[in-house]
């Protein structure tokens, strides 16, 4: 499937999406059209075990909602709202290559992957800074950034309209790993291939039982643990993992 705003990569296991709306990858409608059906399509293709998000250009993940498109923002806001929350609780692991600046709806966006990994460059910076604006972060950015680094953190970071650098973002787990600007992609590449050798039934029991957890509570997490348990035992992924221990050999998972 071709989008104009997305464009699809995939690399054995691995899928790149990237969003290519320039001048700043932010989104109107149009784009966050593309992305919603972009998700839906590696969410269905078994062979993808791994998403990476990243931004087109050397500049931009994402400057978060497109103010020129604010005749839309009635049905582009709710989109995001639920399209993110659909990446919170995607079943199989998200990676954020964040290469460059990433603000508001940007930033939500990254928060909501399983891992990030951004770039250390000088104009390289990430923020909720939707009060300049008069208005506050609406695609999860309360919630997700407190859940992250604190609340009395992400009050400072979201009140102030504060932008952080790689390191700062590091130090504070923000991000996952920093890079250089000509090693961020090769870093995410190696990270998911990593990601993609672990047995993907179970990995995609572990986020559904997470998910739950987080958003449900803590005894229906314990449910949905208990549930994967059960699909695993049955797996050939077990069958496997136990067969290559005793052999004293790496595992290869089928994902079956």
């Amino acid at each position: 499937m071709n989008f104009e705003n997305i464009k699809i990569e995939k690399k054995a296991h691995i899928c790149i999406l990237t969003i290519d709306h320039p001048p700043a990858n932010a989104w109107n409608l149009a784009t966050m059209n593309d992305f919603g059906q972009a998700i839906d399509e590696v969410e269905k293709e078994q062979e993808i075990r791994v998403l990476i998000l990243t931004g087109a250009g050397e500049k931009c993940f994402s400057a978060g909602f497109d103010v020129s498109d604010a005749a839309n923002s009635a049905e582009t806001s709710p989109k995001g709202r639920d399209i993110w929350t659909k990446i919170d609780r995607f079943s199989k692991p998200v990676i954020a290559a964040i290469n460059g600046f990433a603000m508001g709806g940007g930033l939500e966006l990254a928060m909501c992957c399983h891992f990030r990994i951004m770039v250390d460059a000088p104009k390289a910076t990430i923020g909720l800074t939707e009060l300049n604006l008069g208005i506050i972060p609406g695609w999860g950015g309360t919630q997700r950034l407190m859940n992250i680094v604190g609340k009395a953190r992400a009050l400072d970071m979201i009140l102030f309209s504060k932008r952080i650098g790689a390191r700062e973002a590091l130090e504070i787990g923000l991000v996952n790993k920093v890079s250089t600007p000509e090693s961020l992609m090769d870093d995410a590449m190696d990270f998911a291939q990593t990601l993609a050798k672990r047995p993907p039934i179970a990995v995609s029991c572990v986020l559904k039982a997470m998910s739950a957890g987080q958003y449900e509570g803590t005894d229906r997490g314990l449910q949905v643990e208990t549930a994967g348990s059960g699909i695993v035992e049955k797996s050939r992924d077990c069958t496997e993992g136990f067969t290559a221990f005793l052999e004293k050999r790496e595992p290869n998972f089928t994902g079956e």
